[in-house]
Order: structure tokens, then sequence, then C-alpha cells
């Protein structure tokens, strides 16, 4: 995962303008929002960690870190401002730090445990600025110096602030303020020669001198190309220089003295595996010194190892099924010089100094060989001092079969003897992966001493809370505003000298009334007036002073206005910033609703409430959501808004969509008793005809539903069917009023209807009842309603957990219906018991079923539970 860190320069030089009408911040977003969108393109680009960093001090200076998204990123990108000075050096080693900050968590530099190619972070950070001297608060500086100290826990580990596979580049904006007539240079980019040129090199990277917009372009694209996975090696020559007469043709062999090929500081390219996507390697690169378990501290490392390479030739070797390690060498004049040779069957050996016991120069742990199509350089990396193991485990491949013999042990431990002990685990893995996995002893020491180990781990626990510690800092971003600063320009006056001393020493004797004490200017001597925070917004009906001089007869005019206006608005908010909104936060609709006064409660807490459809008018409220004894999904809003008269809410229609569930029926609710509907007396009535409409003239109550038919009243056909009941008392929802009365449609007596027709008198008029068989189809219906809703509540106890069944056999006694009607659904509340396995219920449920029964045996009439 390449980490691309930009270190953008925010002093102030870089307001100057160029012959584009932009300044060189400007030209510095557009160069990093330009690399974003070329990497982009790239497939490898998916696992990239974008940072930001300016010139402003800890934490400020870090806008994008470890945790900050990538659209924080490209807001802070964009809010950047040219203000301050060139503090280049703190910048990178902030830079440095943050990138190292969770090395010592991970493990990646592995201290005193020889260094792993393939343990890395690759890290590219590009610095943008302008190439001015180096400003600071001590003074203007010709040279870059990085601050030695630093919060990080275990820098004095490595001598530098940068690790081997952190890089970094720098485009100086050398671009002029007047368009130059002279045409660009051709060829490549040169380096510049400002102070950050030294810091490039040093880590492995360049510097770009940028004239114009085009050279800008052909960095970008050069610095895409950096993007790779590997680490940065100093190699030196080490021995004599191969015979003059191997490179035909070759000048530099007849020069004499060092040539560029003697000592290059160049990558080593990492690969990944293809299948993980990670780099895979089996042997370290050997440390500097030989270990010693009984040192208690380590000393400390460079940042790029120095491999020395002996140009006398050897052959190369590879065994099966011992592993190594091969990393491609960028180009670089020691490439070239080793391809020029046209030597693919002879390698160079290398080696680390002071990494053996008893040899200066160390021994061998791998080869720098070409390959066979000359066309790169390649590092082996193989068992330290490979040309002794290396025939030691051949011999016991093929000669001892893995049965080593007593004398092969003994050149064995010999070599185990002149290998550093932190190899141990490396050799131990390869002699897994060959098959001979008990030739080490499993109690063989590492290399490292007890205290050295503590000290690690003490490391990486203050490692882990530093880099939770700047991660908040740098999520909270506390801005800390500078204010006015006051000075005193009376300076120190004696008292003898004041214009008021007389009284002043009348007021001290009491002769007359004490003078105000004035304020010690010394006292206050670090006193700050707040600037104006723009962030704020003006709030003139509020703070007198956030009103303009040349606005206050309008602001005067619109607070006269508003104190004499009725309109109902926000709390705080001015009649004429009501609708001056931003574009920006116009749909900001959720914290509008949040500024809103509470609203009074609701009169039916009972109904499901309404949720805004502001934005969405198809967005339902899944707290309205239930589920009946159906197992049908409703909604609790649904037809609501319709009449009571439509065919679409009649029972008798089909096609319709399920049946809204009403909320709970009068006669269940607590503290009512529910009374049967009392059947009137018989009389001769006939059903109304298809099309047929009957007035009463008559206030006439309609069986048990509450109604009261008035006057001059319409009743269709639906109405004494059983289902106008039921629909009118869904349309009205609940029938009690808020004082917990029931709620009665009655009209007045003397309707408008009778009043312009002169009226008719009610008692003159004969009450008429539905026929026996209307009657019995209502009471029907209203018993079917009653059961159900009795089912839903039963069904609800019995979901809960406990066992308190009283309202079950509550709700039971209630059962409207016939006597088969009345055992089928007892018969289906079992069943519902066994389906949530309430064993104790059921008995009780059959207790009182076989009670039924032989009431029903002993009795000759059907009588209420």
């Amino acid at each position: 995962m390449p980490v691309l860190l930009f270190l953008i320069d925010t002093s102030a030089s870089m307001n100057q303008r160029t012959h584009l009408g932009t300044t060189y911040l400007d030209i510095a977003k557009g160069a990093v929002e330009t690399f974003m969108k070329l990497r982009g393109r790239d497939p490898a680009s998916r696992g990239d960690r974008y940072m930001l960093i300016n010139f402003e001090d800890v934490p400020l200076g870090i806008k994008a870190g470890w945790k900050e998204s990538h659209a924080t990123f490209m807001t802070e990108l964009r809010n950047l401002q040219a203000a301050g000075l060139t503090t280049i050096g703190q910048s990178l080693r902030t830079a440095f730090d943050l990138l190292n900050l969770n090395r010592l968590v991970s493990g990646i530099d592995n201290y005193g445990q020889g260094r792993n190619p393939f343990f890395l972070e690759p890290s590219i950070i590009v610095a943008i600025t302008d190439g001015n001297k180096l400003t600071s608060s001590g003074g203007v500086q010709d040279e870059l110096h990085l601050p030695l100290t630093t919060p990080l826990p275990g820098s004095e580990l490595t001598k530098e602030p940068f690790r081997w596979d952190q890089r970094l580049f720098s485009l100086v904006l050398r671009i002029p303020g007047h368009a130059t007539v002279e045409p660009e240079p051709l060829g490549g980019v040169p380096p510049d020669d400002s102070a950050i040129t030294p810091m490039c090199e040093v880590t492995g990277g360049r510097s770009y001198s940028v004239f114009s917009q085009r050279m800008l372009n052909q960095c970008l694209e050069s610095l895409l190309q950096k993007i790779q996975s590997g680490v940065v090696i100093n190699f030196e020559k080490t021995g004599p220089d191969p015979p003059p007469g191997e490179v035909p043709g070759g000048p530099d062999t007849l020069k004499p003295g060092p040539q560029s090929w003697h000592c290059c500081h160049k990558l080593i390219y990492v690969r990944p595996n293809p299948k993980t996507g990670v780099p895979i390697g089996h042997w370290p690169i050997p440390e500097g010194f030989w270990p010693d378990t009984n040192s208690p501290t380590l000393p400390p490392r460079s940042a790029h190892p120095h491999v020395r390479f002996s140009c006398l030739d050897s052959e190369p070797m590879v065994i099966d099924k011992v592993p190594f390690d091969k990393y491609e060498l960028e180009a670089s004049p020691l490439t070239q010089y080793i391809l020029e040779r046209k030597s693919p069957h002879s390698c160079w050996q290398v080696f680390v100094s002071n990494s053996a016991k008893y040899s200066d120069l160390g021994q061998p742990f791998g080869y720098l060989k070409a390959s066979t199509a000359l066309n790169c350089v390649n590092l082996f990396v193989m068992p330290y001092n490979y040309p002794v193991v290396l025939p030691l485990l051949d011999d016991l491949i093929r000669v001892h079969k893995f049965k080593p013999t007593i004398k092969w042990r003994q050149s064995f431990e010999n070599y185990l003897k002149t290998m550093p002990l932190y190899y141990i685990g490396s050799l131990r893995k390869a002699l897994r992966i060959m098959g001979a996995p008990n030739l080490l002893a499993d109690n063989m020491e590492y290399g490292l001493s007890y205290s050295v180990v503590s000290y690690l781990k003490k490391l990486s626990q203050q490692t882990k809370i530093e880099y939770e510690r700047l991660i908040a800092s740098v999520a909270k971003k506390v801005v800390a505003e500078g204010g006015i600063k006051v000075r005193d320009r009376g300076g120190d006056i004696s008292l003898a000298q004041r214009r008021d001393f007389t009284q002043l020493l009348a007021s001290i004797t009491g002769e007359t009334a004490a003078l105000p004490l004035e304020l010690n200017s010394k006292e206050f001597s670090g006193f700050q007036l707040a600037p104006l925070n723009k962030s704020l917004k003006p709030q003139g009906f509020r703070n007198a002073y956030d009103i303009p001089r040349m606005h206050l007869l309008d602001q005067l005019s619109r607070m006269r206005r508003n104190l004499l206006s009725t309109t109902c608005l926000l709390r705080g908010q001015d009649t004429d910033q009501l609708h001056s909104v931003p574009i920006a936060q116009m749909g900001n609709y959720q914290d509008f609703l949040k500024a809103l006064p509470q609203p009074l409660r609701d009169a039916d807490p009972e109904q499901p409430k309404r949720l805004h459809t502001f934005g969405n008018p198809f967005k339902l409220d899944k707290k309205g959501m239930m589920i009946d004894e159906a197992d049908e999904f409703v909604t609790g809003p649904q037809n609501k808004g319709k009449r009571p008269g439509s065919d679409s809410n009649m029972h008798g229609v089909g096609g319709g969509g399920p049946k809204r569930r009403r909320c709970m029926s009068p006669l269940l609710r607590p503290g009512r008793a529910y009374s049967p509907p009392v059947s009137p007396a018989a009389s001769p009535f006939r059903p109304p005809l298809a099309g047929e409409t009957l007035t009463h003239t008559s206030s006439v109550p309609l069986l048990s539903t509450g109604t009261t038919v008035q006057p001059g009243e319409i009743l269709s056909g639906p109405l004494l069917d059983g289902t106008g009941t039921g629909n009118r008392m869904e349309a009205d929802g609940d029938t009690e009023e808020e004082n917990g009365l029931p709620r009665e449609v009655e009209l007045s007596e003397g309707n408008e209807d009778g009043g312009e027709t002169g009226g008719v008198v009610e008692e003159q008029c004969p009450a008429r009842y539905p026929s026996p068989a209307e009657l019995k189809k209502v009471m029907n219906s209203e018993s079917l309603e009653v059961n159900t809703e009795l089912r839903a509540l039963i069904t609800k106890e019995i979901r809960k957990p406990g066992r308190h069944y009283e309202k079950i056999f509550y709700f039971l006694k209630q059962i409207q219906g016939s006597f088969d009607t009345r055992l089928i659904f007892l018969q289906n509340i079992i069943k519902e018991a066994a389906r949530f396995k309430k064993r104790v219920l059921i008995e009780q449920l059959e207790n009182f079923l076989e009670e039924i029964h032989n009431r029903a045996n002993n009795m000759n009439h059907l009588d209420g539970f």
C-alpha cells in the first residue's frame, strides 16, 4: 500500500503570481489534483493512501493523516492559504515522524534482527515549493536543517529521520511573472539548486526545476513512474577493479580514480506476490554489527544499508529446494557497467561490513548478476556465508538423503558459529521447506538480550500511545486564534508628574471621594483583543458591534419591524434572514426541523405518526409497519384519507389491498365492560330493493354501533348489510372523545334540510327496524371483528416471556359467536401456544376446553364463558 504524502509550501511567498495569472499556491493545488487523476488510471492505485502537510506547526500542519478520508484530503487541499514562514525543515521532520509513527508497532524495521526488504511500507513525499530562502522565527537560513529533537519514541535507533523505503521528491516552481520569449530547453527536467535538493538526493529521490506548465506536467508523469515498491541501498565497490580487457572499448576502465559506478545510491524493486499482493521473502540483509546477547543496548543503524560488492568474478550458486530472494536494481551507472560486460554467467559477491564476528568485510550474503537477456541486473539474497552452507545443504539432500552423519553435523555446527544469530529463524523456515525441520534446536537464542527486548516492547507501547494522541489532535484541529496584542504606549510616569496629583493626594487622605483606580499596564502585558471570527454569521439583531456603521439606520428599521411584527419566527432569527439561506444549505432540511419549536403532543397518540416526505414522496415510516394475524405486511398510514362510503374500503368488494388494522375496539378498552348488543323487537320490514334508498324521519339507533340516524338522513344498502357499519367505525378511527366518553354521530333535530321544508315532527314518524336476517348478518360481522381483535391480543400475550396468563383467560371469556366458533377459536389458541412451547399454558387451556365441554353437555343453552 503506497503512501503518497504531499508537502505544500504555504509561506507568504507562494502568493506571487505567474504570467498565467495564477499564484504559486494555485499551481501547487492544481498539480496535486492532476497527479491524483493520473494516478487513478492505474489499477494499482486502489490501495494508495494520501496525506497532506503544510508549513504550520504540529498538529495544525497535518491536514490529512492516517485516519482522514479522501474527501477530507480534498477539502483541506482546497482550503490551504499562503501565510507564514518557509519552515521547510520543521515540516519535513513532521512528515517523516508521521510516516514512522506506527513502524515500531508493526515491527517493520525489525531492529537488531536484520533488514528484511519484504517488510516495507513504500512512501513517496512530494514537496511543492517556490525555492526561496528558508525563513524561520530565528532568521534566514542558507542550508536546510531538520530538528534533532522529536517526540517520536525510538527515533534514536536510526541515525537519519527517514527510512530506506521513504523517498523525497521536490517540485520547485520557477515559473516567471512575465512570459519569456526564449524557447524552453528540450529534454528532461533539470534538477534545482535550492536547499532541498541535497535532502532529496540523500533519500534516493530528486528535485525538479519547473519553468512552465508543460514542464510541470512532464514532472508529474515522471513522478508516476517513481511510485515503485522497493528500498534504497548504498552500493559501494570494495577491492580492485575488474581487468581492463573485460569491457571492449570501455572508456571508464582506462580512467584512473573513482568512477561513477563505484558508488551508487539506488533502489531495488521488491515485487509483490501476484496472488496475495504482498511481497514474500526468506532472507534478511545482515546488520552492520555482530549481535551480542549480553549487550544492554542496540547500536543505531543507518537508514540505508551499505552493501559492498567485489569485482572478482565467481560462479552463481543456486540449489534446488533451498529458497532465495531475487530483487531487480534500478537503472544506474552500476547496472549499465555490469550489462556492458556481457557476462550473464558470472556474478559479483556482496558483503556488509562488520556483519561477521572475526572479519571486517564480513561474509557474502548474496551476489549481483546480470540477467540472461542482459536487460537488467538482479541482487540475489542468499543465506549468510552461502558459499559454505549451500554445499552442506546440497550434500544433505543428494548424498545423505536427509540423514546427516557426525562429520556433516560438525561442519554444520561450525557454520552456525560464524552465522549471526538472527538468521536462525530464516534458516529454520528454509530447512522446513526442504524437509529437514529437526536440524536446529528449538531453544536457540535469536541474538538479543533481555534488556533490549524489553526496551523494544516499551517503545512499541509508547509509540502506540503517541500514535493515538496525534490522531486525536489531528481530528480535533483546535485552531489557536491569534489575537491583537495591546501595547502600552503611556510608559512609566511618576505620580508627581500627573495632572490630577492634587486630587489623587486628597482622595488618599480621605478629604474627597476616591478616584477610580487605573489599570496597571504591566499586569496585563499579555492582554489580547479577540479578532473577528469570519466563520460566525454576524447577528445584528443581538450584537450591536456586528452592525457596520453605514447600516445602522437600516438595521434600526429592521429591528423595529421585527418588534412590531406578529409573524412567528424561529428563535433568534431575523425577518430578513429567514429566507436568506446559502444555496449549499437549502437542502439541509433536518437541521431546519431541529431548529423548529417543540410541537404540541398529539391528541390521539395511538394513531401512527405521519412522516414528512421531504424530497421523497414514497417514503414510509418503518415504525408504522405491523404484522397482522394473517402475516400480511401492511403499513400504518395506508387508506387514511379514504371516505367512509368509498367502494375501495368496503369489505364486500374484492381485489383491494389488505384491510388496515383498526386500533383497539372500544369494547376491549380497560375500564369498560363489554355488553352484547340488545336485539330489538322484530318488526315487519323489507330490505330495500336495488337502487332504492330509505329516508328516516325519526331518530333511530342502529343496533349497537353507537350511530343514531336523524330525520332526513338517507340510508343506502351497504349501511344495512353489515359493511357500512365496519367502514363507519374504520373511518372514524377511535370511537371515544378525549374525555373518554363514547362518540355518537348525531345530527341536530332540526337540520338544514328539515328547516327548509318546514320540518317533520319526530314523534309522528314510527320507528322502522331492519329485518331479522339483516340483524343476524350485522351481529355476525361484529362478532367476527371482535374475535379477530381478541386473537391478535391473545397472540401478543402468548409471545411475551413469563407465565402471566391472566389476560389471556380474560380475553377468552369475551369471545363472540356460537359454541362451534368458540371451540375452533380455542383450538387455534392452543396451537399458537404449542408453537411457542408454552407447556403450562397448554395444560391450562386444555383444562379450560374440557370445562367448556362439560358445561355444554350439562346445559342445553349457550351462555357466555
